[in-house]
């Protein structure tokens, strides 16, 4: 088995792909197909008596048969390029200026031999090697990951700047074997001088092809692929201008078709027709076009294969999950790659912490966590906007990226039930408005002494109101006809009107969100659409006030997560978080392996939260002296999800390291065994 690093992830497992985060977009169940890009350079038209047989036929200007070619549907190869620890050096051919001055001026002599090495395709066996199912099923990460994405798949990692540059790479080993191509058919004197010795990409890749190939069919199948792919033979075939590339290309379709999946027969199909038609019509950029459809054909293949295994394989790995990382974890502690001390610190400080904050008296919601109290109530302020980032312990290790999603995912909830709530203030405050603009003149013109006669009944000792003027929706049983009139009428404090219209504005600031650009984290995203979202709230209100004023508060509110308004909102979800935990972990607890996965990831999604299975508890929070108005689903989808997630995460977590770290002291054992070990073998040395 081998030995990968605790703190490596599967980004630095697998270099070349990755799997796809099931929150960010649907995954299906095959790559997801790309758009080919055309290539780059732009080279001479070829000389038809230097093309090899099958191909000489005539070829007109630079720009007839060398032009750009039609996009074609399909994940081009440069997706899923080298490796992190394969470097390209950043060398090109040579520019078309100076190979147009060569073909004017014919050098007198050979140059010297150029040492630089080829490019390597951007699709590799090595590249492709994470891929095999023996580094599947060794990697810890993805058998953690697998745990809680049922979507879990790869597919080419161009994420990022990382992506990019994989791009780039690609684009320029492309444009190398272009540019090579052009150069054999125009200028062969200079072609054999810098690439005599075979260090050129066309080798390089045939050879990457039939490399590929060899792990995609079975051992009976490879000695007619060391015949049919010979790129010794066929680079001799090459040179000497007698290589049938049709025949090639017939031959490598027929073989993929027999071993690929049937959805991937017209990829096949259009690859052959790439690699036919250049070979036909001298098109030298339709030919590369062609090899880099195979490349990508094989890349396919390889990643449905992987996939494949995955699916075959969950079940066994999810079952086995418990021993396989305690196992894991206990050859990083015994070779002191992993410390556990502050996990162990942690769950300490976490335990002092309640016993202080309840003073002696039962943890809310004990009957459900049971023995996971204390530690489910410091897993859930992990999640907490407030809380510094490096209080997360190291056995967190293969969940951090999960923790911190749940922390943004929180940031969002609390900021957008800041922002409803500032505008339901706004709202209040409008309606306050309107109603004094409307009263009548002999409310707001009298003189005091006039106004407040014994014909209006007060609302207590010193009050300078009649109960007729109290901002109610009630009447007064005393009020005269008078001083009742219809300015007070229920529909001006219609709850049902409010509610719709928090909600319209919870959704144009959901989808406002959804706009905004990357951000390194949460609180920079919120700091760049503070001044939007003040705007698209002051749209709702009546009689908004002024809007930098406004904006300059929502500001101060949304970006200090240690601010009162920001405590208080994070207070009130930490609250219905812990509640809702608590329900789920009492479904999970009992549960084993698959069931687990089945019961935490089965239901979980955007529809099924927004539907709302928590009526029990909505209608406990909005009953009693300090009822709330009842809220729509813009705040109880996201808090039912996140539980969800994070019961999850916790069960399985304490299942892992309880033993280890919690309840037991794994490393104290391990080195009371050393100690005894190595005493005996110093007893065994004496005698």
């Amino acid at each position: 088995m081998s030995d990968q690093g605790a703190g490596g992830g599967l980004e630095s497992h697998m270099p070349t792909h990755r799997r796809q985060d099931s929150a960010e977009e649907p995954i299906p169940t095959e790559p997801a197909p790309e758009t080919r890009p055309a290539a780059e350079s732009d080279p001479e038209a070829l000389s038809p008596q230097h093309l090899p047989r099958g191909s000489r036929k005539s070829v007109s200007d630079r720009g007839g048969r060398v032009g750009t070619p039609q996009p074609l549907s399909r994940n081009p190869s440069n997706c899923s390029t080298s490796s992190n620890s394969r470097e390209y050096l950043p060398t090109r051919t040579t520019p078309a200026p100076e190979l147009q001055q060569q073909r004017q001026s014919p050098p007198t002599s050979l140059p010297a031999p150029a040492s630089i090495p080829p490019l390597e395709p951007p699709v590799t066996k090595a590249t492709l090697s994470e891929l095999d199912v023996q580094k599947i099923v060794h990697n810890p990460k993805l058998r953690h990951d697998i745990n809680f994405d049922p979507d879990l798949h790869f597919r080419p990692n161009l994420d990022g700047d990382k992506g990019k540059k994989k791009q780039e790479k690609a684009n320029q080993f492309w444009a190398a074997l272009l540019d090579q191509l052009v150069l054999f058919v125009t200028d062969r004197e200079t072609f054999h001088a810098r690439y005599g010795h075979g260090d050129w990409c066309l080798p390089v890749l045939l050879r990457a092809v039939r490399d590929i190939i060899e792990t995609l069919v079975p051992m009976r199948d490879r000695e007619l692929l060391n015949e049919g792919l010979n790129v010794d033979l066929l680079m001799q075939q090459f040179y000497r201008g007698v290589a049938d590339l049709e025949k090639l290309a017939s031959w490598l379709a027929s073989v993929l078709k027999l071993h690929c999946a049937p959805m991937r027969d017209e990829w096949v199909d259009d690859m052959y027709q790439e690699l036919s038609n250049g070979n036909r019509e001298n098109d030298v950029r339709e030919l590369v076009n062609g090899m880099r459809s195979l490349l990508s054909v094989l890349e396919a293949m390889k990643l449905d294969v992987a996939n494949h295994q995955i699916r075959c394989l969950r079940h066994v790995l999810i079952e086995d999950t418990v021993h396989f990382e305690q196992r894991f974890f206990m050859r990083k502690m015994e070779s002191r790659k992993l410390n556990i001390a502050p996990s162990r610190m942690w769950y300490r400080a976490a335990q002092e912490y309640t016993e202080r904050l309840y003073a002696g008296s039962p943890l809310p919601h004990a009957h459900a966590f049971g023995e996971m109290s204390v530690f489910f109530e410091a897993l859930s302020r992990l999640a907490l906007p407030s809380t510094c980032l490096k209080a997360i312990p190291p056995t967190f290790i293969f969940d951090e990226d999960r923790l911190l999603k749940l922390r943004s995912d929180m940031h969002d909830s609390i900021c957008l039930e800041i922002c409803v709530r500032k505008f339901e203030e706004l709202e209040r405050l409008s309606r306050v408005t309107q109603i004094c603009s409307k009263l009548p003149s002999y409310v707001s013109d009298e003189p005091a002494s006039h106004r407040f006669s014994g014909d209006f009944n007060f609302m207590g000792g010193g009050s300078s109101r009649p109960s007729s003027l109290a901002f109610s929706d009630r009447s007064s049983a005393f009020s005269s006809p008078r001083n009742s009139g219809g300015f007070f009428t229920p529909s001006t404090f219609d709850a049902a009107d409010s509610r719709s219209r928090a909600s319209e504005v919870y959704e144009s600031l959901l989808a406002l969100l959804h706009t905004a650009s990357a951000a390194s984290n949460p609180a920079e995203r919120w700091r760049s659409l503070a001044g939007p979202a003040a705007l698209q709230i002051l749209r709702y209100v009546n009689a908004p006030p002024s809007l930098h004023g406004f904006e300059s508060q929502l500001t101060a509110w949304l970006d200090d997560v240690n601010c009162d308004t920001f405590r208080e909102v994070e207070t009130h979800f930490h609250q219905r978080l812990m509640a809702e935990m608590a329900r789920r972990v009492t479904e999970f607890k009992n549960l084993a392996g698959m069931a687990l996965f089945s019961a935490a990831t089965g239901g979980r999604g955007g529809a099924a939260a927004l539907g709302g299975s928590n009526t029990q508890s909505r209608s406990q929070r909005n009953s009693g002296l300090f009822a709330e108005a009842p809220r729509e689903p813009r705040d109880e989808a996201g808090v039912e999800d996140m539980a969800a997630r994070l019961a999850h995460l916790g069960v399985l977590h304490w299942r892992v390291w309880a033993p280890l770290a919690y309840e037991g002291n794994a490393e104290s054992a391990l080195g009371a065994q050393q100690q005894q070990q190595q005493q005996q073998q110093q007893q065994n040395a004496m005698f």
